[in-house]
């Protein structure tokens, strides 16, 4: 039952730091990726510039920083509970991964405001709030830090199981 307590415990503290970090995630989101300009015409909102390469630009931010928070906490659970709740660990970057980047999209799309100012013949020109157009990068947080945990995982217990053999057995 002990046991238990520790896998849920771990699961819910894992969650619930993703979770708070992804607002940190979407504030930097915000910082980095270029917002697109757009048209307000008649028949609805529509890029100042076709040629434009911001919509790609922010999927690409929101991809990094939730890429590198991935790595991180993905290495930081494996160290913080090497040897014991690992399946809480990894249950918990899985879907503190995914809880966080939702998060990071929410603030993020909101953080950069709105801004509406008067242009030339055919509309409005205005400064939107960030978006995705990929929604695929949404995984990217939980699949990174859950895959160097069992990366982390194999690797290193591997080493130790190998050195405990040569240990066992010399030659």
């Amino acid at each position: 039952m002990r046991h238990l307590r520790v896998e849920l415990t771990t699961f819910a503290v894992t969650v619930l730091a993703l979770a708070a970090l992804g607002v940190a995630a979407g504030f930097a989101w915000s910082a980095l990726a270029p917002v697109s300009r757009f048209v307000l015409t008649d028949s609805g909102p529509h890029l100042a510039d076709a040629e434009s390469q911001t919509l790609i630009a922010a999927d690409g931010w929101f991809a990094v920083v939730t890429g590198v928070l991935g790595l991180v906490s993905g290495a930081v659970a494996y160290f913080l509970t090497r040897g014991r709740a690992p399946v809480g660990a990894v249950l918990g970057l899985a879907g503190g991964g995914l809880l966080g980047a939702y998060v990071a999209y929410q603030v993020g799309s909101t953080a950069a405001g709105t801004a509406i100012q008067a242009a030339p013949p055919g509309g409005l020109r205005t400064s939107v709030s960030l978006g995705l157009t990929a929604h695929g990068v949404l995984l990217i947080w939980a699949l990174l830090a859950a895959g160097i945990f069992w990366v982390l995982e194999f690797v290193l217990s591997y080493r130790e199981g190998a050195a405990a053999d040569a240990d066992a057995h010399p030659r």
